[in-house]
């Protein structure tokens, strides 16, 4: 969120905060990119908020209230209402006590086998990981999408993605409800133990889709992975990413150097590396 913007959303969440009985002194700003992540103190409210029109509030707070119904590693809805209000969409959520310590890897992969089956156990409609690798291939087939990404990437990232697709779609494996992105960004270590947040990605496809997006130490403790497939699902992730990176409204922070890096690694082959080994990767250079 631009910081022009930042202003308005806290105060507008503080505001609608207070009017559902919510004790608000200060907001504290834990995390700005296309949302706005806020802690309400003293209240122990978390408030995320987002410019109308780019959310899906009310998929993701339903799906957060039924997952935790079912003891899912989940952080629950603090309300189960979608407030707008000022041109923003605001929802409420409990705050949780963050440990000092990461989640260690084989608590990670138990969390995310336990956040698997009580998706297959939930009955909501939701795109499939092909819908987001199509909006990938928009961006790339559209220049003024992608302005700066050469005509002969634009050839390699079109194709990459349509043989991906279609390799992945071609194994006929079984589909279910996903996180889409629980990267360790979308997990939190808690008193309460791990928990999932950031449902707005969330779609149908193989669990190697979501184990794509996470730390390989994570995906060497999750039980039953069809290892090709896993394979072809972080080379589509990688070049998924790779195309945000070239969007004309990215705002991600050194963004063009990423997008750099991801298009080398996917022209140089196997093995591929996990999202965080590219993170670290390119913050250390």
């Amino acid at each position: 969120m631009e910081a022009f913007e930042v202003s308005r959303a806290v105060a507008t969440a503080g505001a609608i905060a207070a009017s559902v009985g919510v004790v608000v002194e200060d907001a504290v700003v834990l995390h700005n990119s296309n949302k706005l992540a806020l802690r309400l103190v003293p209240g122990g409210v978390f408030a995320r908020v987002a410019p109308e029109g780019e959310e899906v509030a009310e998929f993701e707070v339903q799906l957060a209230r039924e997952l935790g119904e079912i003891r899912a590693p989940v952080a629950r809805p603090w309300s189960a209402e979608v407030y707008r209000r000022d041109g923003f969409v605001v929802t409420l959520w409990e705050y949780y006590e963050p440990v000092a310590s990461e989640v260690e890897p084989v608590e990670y992969a138990r969390a995310l086998e336990r956040l698997h089956d009580g998706m297959r156990k939930v009955e909501l409609t939701s795109p499939r990981f092909t819908d987001r690798v199509a909006e990938a291939q928009k961006i790339v087939a559209e220049v003024e999408l992608s302005p700066e990404l050469t005509a002969a990437d634009r050839v390699f990232l079109g194709g990459r993605l349509r043989d991906l697709r279609e390799a992945i779609e071609g194994r006929g494996v079984a589909e279910q409800l996903l996180h889409g992105e629980p990267h360790p960004g979308n997990l939190l270590g808690t008193t309460h133990g791990p928990l999932f947040i950031d449902f707005e990605t969330c779609c149908r496809g193989p669990v190697e889709f979501d184990l794509a997006h996470v730390p390989e130490a994570v995906c060497e403790h999750y039980r039953g992975v069809d290892q090709a497939l896993l394979d072809d699902c972080r080379q589509l992730v990688l070049a998924m990413v790779a195309v945000w990176r070239w969007d004309r409204g990215d705002q991600f922070p050194n963004g063009r150097q990423f997008g750099e890096e991801l298009l080398r690694i996917l022209r140089e082959g196997p093995p591929w590396p996990t999202l965080d080994a590219v993170v670290k990767r390119v913050e250390s250079t």
